[in-house]
């Protein structure tokens, strides 16, 4: 069976159940597993040409496959995987795009498996728990949506004030009555501090607090399920992903598949100015700063929480992580220049993150190799910002109208940990 031991290694090693539903470690460190499982050189080549769903239910029985027995596990892949993810060919590169769930995004595949696995537990067990969520813009929504009217289950979302995009707080605001919209007027790194705050808030351990941050390794595992499925349908052995990155869960969950034996050297982070990473690639040195707000906003973590992931993925070697690892940023200006550029050349509108990750890739040497764009968001999701910043004018319209069948709802908060408790005490 696999275990899961603190970053902090001042914590027991716990079950994936335990791991699961606390979150975060009692000593503040994130939860890794003592062991990878492996596919085989027999099972990878059974995986080429696999559907979504048969590679999520690979994924997901290596993981849990102990935990949870296969017939349930295989039925929450086959529900989870319940939208499609494509790889287009644009100019030179291949595009993941992970942008065709409920949300827009990325993160709806995490979320979807994420709920299902929980629900299994929860409903077996039939005892209730309270998520707390921080988001940058599209974890909330997504978590929202997975978590819709789940028994035994309550919600906060806490997200930054005028910082996310309009679609995004209707994804945010318009929500189940189990879910409770949580606006902070602060910064992202500041509700995400506030989450940390209560996890290990002795006051708060009658609320059973858990999280659906990728934090949680019980959101970051499903995340490999599409780096694997990629090389599934492109079937090679030299593919270079350009992620970009905010949080860093995404990319550690193509570090991770690395780990399981799919054949992955090298990874490239693509970041804006919050660049973290790119400081430590260069110095050795990691120095989260504030976060500076930008056009790709749910890019804007001064301090990224999966970074301790990635550095105990390479053993917090420096030459090891430089050897598999570059990261870049991109400024706003050149963000946009290349979102013109691309729909001019190809025809292809790319969301300002999306835009990011194709900036680096021209920057980076691909020679040898096959590179992917993760296309982390739909350009839909951010039509008010890529007007006033590139003039390229989408219709949100009918998206936006669709949400409004539920009255829209949030609580305001003042960034302050005892205004999050009262409120949760409530």
């Amino acid at each position: 069976m696999i275990t899961y031991y603190s970053t902090g290694k001042n914590a027991p090693e716990v079950d994936f159940k335990t791991a699961l539903f606390r979150g975060l470690a009692p000593d503040g460190g994130l939860y890794f597993p003592n062991e990878f499982p492996q596919f085989s050189a027999d099972e990878l080549e059974n995986l080429k040409g696999a559907s979504l769903q048969a590679v999520g239910n690979a994924v997901l029985q290596k993981w849990f496959g102990d935990d949870i027995p296969a017939e349930a596990l295989e039925a929450i892949a086959y529900d989870a995987q319940n939208f499609p993810i494509t790889l287009n060919q644009v100019g030179p590169y291949q595009i993941l795009e992970l942008i065709h769930g409920p949300t827009l995004a990325f993160k709806d595949v995490a979320a979807q498996n994420l709920s299902r696995l929980m629900s299994y537990f929860l409903q077996k067990e039939n005892r209730e728990i309270t998520l707390l969520v921080a988001t940058s813009g599209d974890t909330g929504g997504a978590i929202a949506h997975g978590f819709a009217d789940i028994p035994n289950t309550t919600v906060y979302v806490l997200f930054p004030k005028g910082r996310v995009s309009r679609l995004q707080e209707e994804q945010l605001t318009r929500v189940a009555q189990n879910v409770i919209p949580v606006e902070v007027d602060g910064v992202f790194d500041d509700c995400q501090a506030m989450v940390k705050q209560a996890f290990n808030d002795p006051a708060l351990k009658d609320l059973n607090l858990t999280s659906a941050n990728s934090i949680s390794i019980g959101r970051l595992i499903p995340q490999i399920i599409y780096y694997v499925y990629t090389w599934a349908v492109l079937q090679r052995d030299d593919i270079e992903f350009i992620v970009p990155s905010g949080n860093f869960g995404n990319l550690t969950g193509a570090i991770f598949a690395k780990q399981m034996g799919l054949p992955f050297s090298h990874f490239t982070a693509a970041t804006n100015a919050n660049d973290a990473a790119v400081r430590y690639q260069e110095s050795g040195v990691y120095d989260p700063h504030t976060t500076i707000r930008t056009l790709s906003n749910a890019m804007d973590v001064g301090n990224p929480s999966n970074f301790v992931r990635i550095l105990e993925s390479f053993g917090h070697d420096y030459e090891e992580f430089r050897d598999h690892f570059t990261a870049m940023s991109v400024d706003d200006e050149t963000t946009v220049a290349t979102m013109k550029r691309v729909l001019a050349d190809h025809d292809y509108l790319l969301d300002p993150h999306t835009a990011i990750g194709w900036t680096v890739a021209e920057q980076i040497n691909l020679e040898g190799r096959t590179p992917v764009v993760v296309s982390t968001a739909a350009p839909i999701k951010f039509a008010e910002e890529i007007k006033q910043a590139a003039g390229i004018e989408i219709d949100d319209s009918e998206t936006v109208q669709a949400l409004s069948g539920r009255e829209k709802r949030k609580v305001s908060i003042e960034n302050d940990y005892a205004a999050l408790v009262e409120l949760l005490n409530r």
